[in-house]
């Protein structure tokens, strides 16, 4: 079998109070009801950073602002993931998830995030290597996780 890449995609991170936002795929897409960090396709000749912006606004309904490239993988299915962390703000884009794309939309630390059983594998192994320390990304220390939690899930 061909190692070739198949097909490109941007994942984002976003940190808020040392946890992630993580989404929970709708019944309607692939890997349903799958959770994951938002994120998809890289179309044509669209950068890394113009995927991203394009697949969040399409996702969440918010604007992001990628501000670097923390981590590439390659799925089993030869797609090859650009992790990008961006930063968004909720005062001028608050969260609008589009039902045919993501079912529900969670804050989650991510031990919280590792323990779930329908993690995406590229997830896992980007926690993996968090743990693990290759790679470093600002707002995960002790005193972030040890603030009061967010308010609840968007549904």
């Amino acid at each position: 079998m061909s190692e070739s890449i198949v097909r490109r995609g941007a994942v984002a991170i976003l940190v808020r109070q040392g946890r992630f936002l993580v989404i929970r795929r709708s019944q309607h897409v692939v890997a349903p009801g799958a959770y994951c960090f938002p994120g998809g396709g890289i179309e044509g000749d669209e950068s890394e950073p113009a995927a991203l912006v394009r697949e969040l606004h399409e996702e969440l309904g918010i604007v992001v602002r990628p501000v670097a490239r923390v981590w590439e993988s390659v799925t089993p299915w030869r797609v090859a993931l650009a992790w990008w962390l961006a930063e968004w703000s909720d005062e001028l884009h608050a969260l609008a998830p589009n039902p045919a794309e993501v079912e529900s939309v969670h804050w989650l630390l991510p031990t919280e995030m590792a323990a779930l059983p329908a993690l995406l594998t590229s997830n896992r192994e980007f926690l993996a290597a968090l743990d693990r320390g290759e790679i470093a990304i600002a707002g995960l220390t002790a005193a972030e996780v040890d603030r009061p939690p967010l308010p609840p899930p968007v549904v």
